[in-house]
This record gives structure tokens, sequence and C-alpha cells, in this order.
């Protein structure tokens, strides 16, 4: 069962210590390493004391939660955490994440100011930027930290291999969060050469590019084409002032009825907004995150920014692959063994009962697996699970044997202590003994065989019974006096004849039992296959959707440059599209591959899994 965390406060998820630099901490760590739902990750950044706190626990649903304080210090130091149960989607953990104000004067070190601003795009799936007034050019000067997004972020390990090769930069839009500006304190009236626009054709015609080539210019248009090229989901909203100045600082304990009526609407609406659009965090490939991954991904990204080195979306990915894999066959196994406890009644009446369960169990297992598991590297995690599962089920089949053989000896002995009495006794050491000791033994032959539940070894046990009562009957047979030679040598013929036809019944069942298993292992092999293909095909139709999801955006823009006046950034982006176009027919032949021939990958596992037969 996917589980939550329910946090009465914030947390500090990331400090911003002045003499350590960055540091995640463990407690926020372990509280996300519970959280087994989606998450929707909700980030808030900006200029320092421009009420980012408020509206972080507007959408927690509270009052209070993140510190809002009350002079013209900034409270929030590094990014601090909030889970709570998301008020619209069932299932999923809304993780807020309210960051340092950025820009704040008083500081005496802002060098993490940049990395806090790179670490707020890279965990969240919704990202606010929050500021006052109007979206002016010192506004757009404030959000300078997005002009650095693309010497601070990669997103492939390898290097360039060509000019001709896209920069990381390109494929942002495919990965980087919606961008929402909040614009508090806003005066302002919604208009363009007087006519009236709706906030997001103000953001809009605010981020417009200036022609010419001057450094100004430039400068004027570089967080402008960012922006534009980087977030292509984009979102604004404008609040009034919240309540008179000198009720401010008592904002978070003012009611509804002493703020302002209009804001308390824009509030209502920004909330909505957030809470109804705000989508699952992904990674590249599509793979949604859960608290748990979210918690390693800040881990990872930390680290890499501690060494010095750029956060690499690719290396990120293969870190939680790695990690996920193994904790995917994990849950898996732990799922297959838990099933098998609950549902199998050993002994089984046959070895194929015992495989169609273990078939049944192992299949709601690989599903979990292949719902959890990344595409990366899966086929090495998919061969461990494929081992363990069948280590497992060959120590089911092992048990059943032995309650099979306990229960069939027990009832055979239960059985024979009449006719072993009776030999004890002489009862057989007369004229015409070995008749009625063949009567005696035939009949409980005949009760046992009418026993049910007996298992797989009912003959095995029943061979063993009439061998270890050969010599007994040959006594029995040479000492009855009723009897001739003639009488002697047809009798010991029929015993022959009668263990030989059981011999060879037990040895059909031992062979019919090697085919069912051989049977399971084609099974076990198709069953994989079936769901590494869907797994695949999954994971390839993601990665076109992503690409088609970019492809639009740069056609979007491209079609803007052209109405703007720009034909030479229209035609970079034309080339740019037509790049991104041959990568997504490679990737779609990829896909037909799999869906076509499959994939070697299967090979390996079929290689994998074939190797297992040799335990029968």
């Amino acid at each position: 069962m996917a589980s939550t965390v329910h946090m009465p406060a914030p947390v500090c998820l990331i400090e911003n210590s002045p003499t350590k630099g960055l540091m995640v901490q463990r407690e926020a760590l372990q509280l996300l390493s519970k959280v087994s739902q989606p998450v929707v990750v909700v980030a808030i950044t900006g200029p320092y004391r421009t009420g980012k706190s408020y509206l972080m626990n507007r959408l927690a649903g509270e009052r209070r939660g993140f510190s809002l304080g009350s002079s013209v210090q900034s409270q929030t130091k590094g990014i601090w955490m909030w889970c709570v149960r998301h008020p619209r989607r069932p299932g999923h953990t809304l993780v807020l994440l309210d960051s340092e104000g950025l820009s704040d004067a008083k500081k005496s070190d802002t060098k993490n100011d940049t990395w806090i601003f790179v670490l707020t795009v890279l965990l969240s799936s919704t990202m606010i930027y929050n500021s006052k007034g109007t979206i002016d050019q010192n506004a757009m000067d404030q959000l300078h930290y997005v002009t650095k997004l693309t010497e601070r972020i990669k997103l492939k390990a390898a290097p360039k291999k060509s000019e001709d090769e896209l920069e990381d930069s390109d494929k942002f839009v495919g990965f980087f969060p919606t961008f929402v500006w909040a614009v508090r304190d806003f005066t302002l009236q919604l208009q363009v050469d007087g006519e009236e626009i709706s906030e997001d054709g103000y953001l809009e015609d605010i981020l417009k590019l200036k022609a010419g080539s001057s450094p100004e210019t430039q400068l004027y248009n570089h967080p402008r084409e960012c922006i534009r090229q980087f977030f292509p989901e984009r979102k604004c909203f404008v609040f009034d002032q919240p309540a008179g100045r000198r009720k401010l600082p008592l904002l978070e304990e003012l009611p509804d009825d002493e703020l302002d009526p209009d804001f308390q609407q824009q509030v209502e609406k920004f909330c909505s907004y957030i809470w109804e659009k705000s989508p699952p965090k992904t990674v590249p490939g599509g793979h949604i995150v859960t608290g748990n991954l979210l918690g390693k991904l800040a881990e990872t990204y930390l680290e890499v920014i501690r060494s010095g080195a750029v956060p690499c979306l690719e290396s990120a990915v293969f870190v939680l692959a790695k990690a996920e894999n193994a904790a995917a066959v994990e849950e898996a196994v732990r799922l297959y063994q838990e099933l098998m406890e609950q549902r199998a009644k050993l002994p089984t009446e046959t070895l194929e009962q015992l495989l169609e369960l273990h078939a049944q169990c192992e299949r709601e297992a690989l599903e979990l697996f292949m719902a959890r598991a990344f595409k990366e590297d899966i086929e090495h995690a998919q061969i461990e699970l494929a081992r363990r599962v069948e280590a497992i089920k060959v120590k089911f089949s092992m048990d059943n044997e032995q309650a099979s053989q306990d229960k069939c000896e027990a009832a055979l002995t239960d059985l024979s202590q009449a006719l072993d009495k009776r030999v004890r006794d002489g009862v057989y050491s007369v004229s015409g003994g070995y008749e009625q000791f063949r009567g005696d033994q035939q009949a409980v032959v005949e009760k046992y065989r009418d026993l049910p539940g007996k298992g797989v070894k009912a003959d095995a046990v029943l061979l063993q019974f009439l061998q270890r009562t050969q010599t007994l009957a040959q006594h029995i047979r040479n000492t009855d006096r009723s009897l001739t030679e003639k009488d002697k040598e047809m009798k010991s013929a029929q015993e022959q004849n009668e263990r030989a036809e059981q011999e060879r019944e037990v040895q059909r069942k031992k062979e019919a039992e090697e085919k069912q298993k051989l049977q399971d292992q084609l099974r076990k092999t198709n069953e994989h296959e079936r769901q590494l293909r869907k797994k695949l095909e999954d994971s390839y139709k993601k990665q076109l959707e992503e690409q088609e999801k970019i492809i639009r955006h740069k056609l979007e823009e491209e079609m803007a440059l052209r109405q703007e006046g720009f034909s030479d950034r229209a035609d970079h982006m034309s080339q740019v599209t037509r790049r991104l176009e041959e990568e997504k027919g490679s990737i779609w032949n990829t896909l037909l591959s799999v869906v076509e021939t499959f994939v070697p990958l299967v090979k390996v596992v079929r290689m994998g899994i074939s190797a297992l037969s040799k335990l029968f």
C-alpha cells in the first residue's frame, strides 16, 4: 500500500549554512523515505520579504507553518519542506518547498542563491516566482538566475559529439516545471494600449523581445528568452495588498473578514489552480517520482553540487534507477513470498496446482516490479528477480514434496498397524496365510489410495511401502504349505509385475512433472518477455510524448518570433525543431523494434531464466 506522511509543521530539507554551505537534512530525508505515494512538488522562490511563505501556508490549507516574519529580515534559510495530503488528487502527496529569499542585501554571502534557484527548478513540478509591485525591468533583473541555468544544469553526462548535436538547454523545456509568476501588491490596471488583458496576457506582453543587438538590448532580452525557451507552461497571478500596512505584520492571524475581499478571491483562485493543475513530479523518461525518490534526488543533486560539479539529469536518473530497481526487486520478492505463504496449502494434490499458484503469484510480483522499476538497466534487475523468485519456488516445491511425503508415510503407518500386528502375532504363518496377507495388504493399499490430499509423493511413498514389505511377502509365500512350487513361482511373478507397474506409474508421473516444470519455465519466460515488452513500449511512448512536447513548444516559439519580427532567431528555432524531429524518428524506430521484433534485452532475460531450469 502506498503510504504518505503527515507533517504538523515544515522541516528544513536543505540548509544553507554560512560555514558548511548547502547540506541536505537527514530528518527531512527520513520523512520523505516514508512517502511511497507520487508527489506533486510545488516550490516557491523569489526576492526576500515578498510574502512567499504566506502563499505556501495557504496551499497547505493552513494560516501558519512556514515562517512569515514581521520585519525586513529574511526568515527562510535554505529550502524548507512541508508534506501534506493533496487536497484534489487522491493517492498523492503535496510537497511544498519554501526557498530562501533571493537577492538579500543583508547576506554576507550570496554565492548559494543561484544553486538554491537551480535546486528549486530541479526538484519541483510547479515553480512559483514571487515578486512585488509590477513585472518591470527591475523584476526581470532580479530573475537573472534563470540565465544561469544553462551553466548549472546538464541534461546528458556525455559531451556533445558534433556541432550539429543539440545543446542540453534546447531540451530543458521537456523537463522543467510549470512556471507561475505571482505578483504581490499589484496596483496597475491590466491594460496594454488601452485594451484590457488577462494576467497571462500581461506576463506574455512583458516577455516580448526588443529588436536590436546592442549590449543593453541583449541584457534586456536574455532573461526573457530563457523564460520563453525553458518554461513552455506559464501562468501569472496578480494580488492586491492583503490588508492595511499596520495589519500586515499580523497577516497570519487576521480573520478572513479583515482581509481585502479582492485579495481573498485572488488567493482562492491561485490555490485552486495550483491544486488542480500542478502535475506529479517526473524525471526524464516520464517516471513518476515518489517522496522516497524525491529525497534521493535532493541528496544526489546536493552531493554533485558540493563536489563542485554541475547536476546532470541523466546521471541523476541512473542513480535513481539503480537504487529503485534494487528496491523494486526486494518489494516484488517480498510480495511473491507473502502471496505464496498465504495461498499455498501444502501439500498440493499435484505439481501442476503448485505451478499454477506460483505463476499467479509471480505474475503479480512481476507487475509490481514493472510498475516501480526504471527502464534503465532493468534487464539485470529482472534477471535477479527471476533468480530469487525461482529459488523461493524451488523451496516451496521441496516443502510441498516433504509435506506430501510426511502425510503419506503417516497415513500408511496408521493404515498398516493392523497388518503389522497380524505379522507379529504369526497370523499369516499358516496354510493359506499368503493369500490372507495379500488380501490384507491390498485392503491397506485401497484405503490409502482413497485418502484425499496425499499430494505429489503419493505413488512414490506407496512404492516404498510395497518394496519394504517385499521380503516379508516372500517369506510368507515360501512358508505357506498350501502352495505348490509352481504356485509360488506364479505368485512371485505376479508380485514382480505389480511392483514393476507401480514403478512405471511413478516414472510416468515423474516424467510428466518434469514436462510441467519445463512448460512452467517457458511460461515464465513468455510472461517476463510480455511484461518487459510492455514496460519498454510504455517507456518509449513516454519519450515520444516528451519529444513531441518539446517540438510543439519550439514550433510555437518559432511562430511567435516570426510574428515579433525576429526572423534570425526563428530560423535557428526551425533548425532545432528539425533535429528534434530526427531524434523523434529514432525513438519511433526503437519503439517499432520493441513492438515487432523485441530487443536484445529479452534475450538476456531468456538466457537468465533458462539457466534456472538446471535447478530441477
